[in-house]
């Protein structure tokens, strides 16, 4: 072989390793970790996205809501030739975002022709961080039709998300595809717009306002500053029903501050909070419909905490409503075997479990002393130990020391059930983080 030829396959060999390591790069890039499928089908293989996804870093949920049912009034058309522009509030930082869509309770498929994602200019805003919009694909396509009684997540794009910032997601249907998946009571103004303003970045064709989430169930990012995601499955307490309209007051928000100043030090670890509240809910009941409106705890705690992204902890705050729903008194023991059924499913998946008693509601219209009395009982058994890994004693957090079956007064919203802001701000206050951390213990 002469030297010249000698020289040529030496270049032909540098080149071939060079191109596999950029193939075995770009496959761990795209590689999310979270060992789940997409569901799609895809048309109009386009992308608009401005970068490829980053590389490093931990996907974390950074905000997540319940789908709770079909909106009332949109069976037929559902949100057709409108833009949804959904404003969430984030609880990681990351460098990277991508979302999941859910039509759960669409009758027939629904098509989305546009999506993006960007970072509001301020808070409480259909305005974008002009630099920040994002359109989003699915499969690499920027079309996408989710199945009735599926969800889609879309690809990661790259868009940097600061901690605490509001997130705006926006998609846009040209065609009927009713009812809307939506999630009431948000407590978090988000917009609707005529047309296909998907890229908008003005926020002026934004005319109407909703306190409904539609279509969008979850935000993750590739977190820099979070190693994993807290879940709290709760009912209106934890919906935050009484706080105030785009505060940020729920008290898990106030619970992701915490975790956020605490990150690094021994007090709590490092994870981002995602709120699964549903106003209403039970831990065994739900409502009409297939599927159910308002799903049970057990029903939809699979989907719902289980199957969010890298979960670390759970955390549930649910059993007033099976208590206040019932029409005659419900055995404790039925409502603390359906806490210990979570926790089971929990334990399986190698997740820690903290649980919080039932706050007190004297005064509400649906108190009575037979009820008082079941929920006594019910934490009773929480504060013994026999249902959750942990303990936060909201009961006696919140309750007045003159009166322990009532809300201390500047507590209560004034419906003697549920928190104003002060008292959300209280229950996330006594919240033990070191509980988060630590191994399941033996089965309950």
């Amino acid at each position: 072989m002469t030297k010249r030829h000698g020289y040529a396959l030496l270049a032909a060999i540098i080149a071939v390793v060079v191109a596999l390591s950029a193939a075995i790069y770009a496959g761990v890039a795209a590689d999310d970790g979270s060992g789940g499928t997409q569901n799609h089908v895809a048309r109009d293989r386009t992308p608009h996205n401005s970068a490829a996804p980053a590389s490093t870093g931990t996907w974390v949920g950074a905000w997540s809501a319940s789908p709770v049912g079909a909106e009332p009034g949109t069976e037929t058309t559902g949100m057709a030739g409108h833009s949804v522009r959904n404003v969430v509030h984030a609880s990681a930082g990351g460098t990277s975002a991508r979302v999941t869509l859910s039509n759960l309770y669409g009758q027939q498929p629904l098509t989305l022709t546009h999506a993006t994602i960007a970072v509001a200019a301020t808070a409480n805003t259909a305005a974008a961080t002009t630099d920040t919009m994002r359109r989003l694909t699915f499969g690499g396509s920027t079309s996408v039709v989710v199945p009735a009684g599926a969800q889609v997540m879309s690809d990661a794009v790259r868009v940097r998300i600061p901690y605490g910032s509001d997130v705006l997601v926006t998609t846009y249907s040209p065609t009927e595809s009713g009812p809307v998946t939506y999630h009431p009571h948000a407590r978090q103004m988000s917009y609707v717009a005529e047309g296909d303003l998907a890229e908008d970045v003005s926020g002026t064709g934004y005319t109407e306002q909703t306190e409904y989430w539609r279509y969008l169930t979850a935000l993750d990012v590739l977190s820099d500053d979070s190693a994993g995601t807290v879940v709290v499955l709760g009912d209106s307490l934890t919906d935050g029903i009484t706080s105030t309209v785009g505060a940020n007051h729920r008290w898990t928000d106030v619970l992701s501050e915490r975790l956020r100043a605490a990150a690094g030090s021994d007090s709590g670890p490092r994870y981002s909070v995602v709120n699964q509240g549903i106003s209403g809910n039970q831990v065994l009941a739900a409502g009409l419909g297939r599927p159910a409106d308002n799903p049970s705890g057990l029903s939809r705690f699979g989907r719902d905490v289980l199957d969010r992204t890298n979960v670390k902890a759970v955390v549930i705050d649910l059993g007033i409503n099976d208590i206040l729903r019932n029409p005659s008194h419900v055995d404790p023991a039925t409502v603390t075997d359906g806490l210990r059924k979570l926790v089971r499913e929990a334990h399986a998946r190698g997740l820690r479990v903290v649980g919080a008693t039932l706050m007190p509601f004297q005064g509400h219209r649906g108190y009575t002393s037979g009820r008082e009395a079941v929920r006594q009982a019910v934490n009773a058994e929480i504060r013994a130990g026999k249902v959750y890994d942990a303990v936060v004693d909201f009961d006696e957090a919140l309750r007045d020391p003159y009166n322990p079956r009532r809300l201390r007064g500047d507590y209560d919203s004034g419906d003697h059930l549920h928190p104003s802001d002060k008292g959300y701000k209280r229950m996330a206050e006594v919240f033990d983080l070191g509980d988060l951390k630590g191994s399941v213990s033996a089965e309950l």
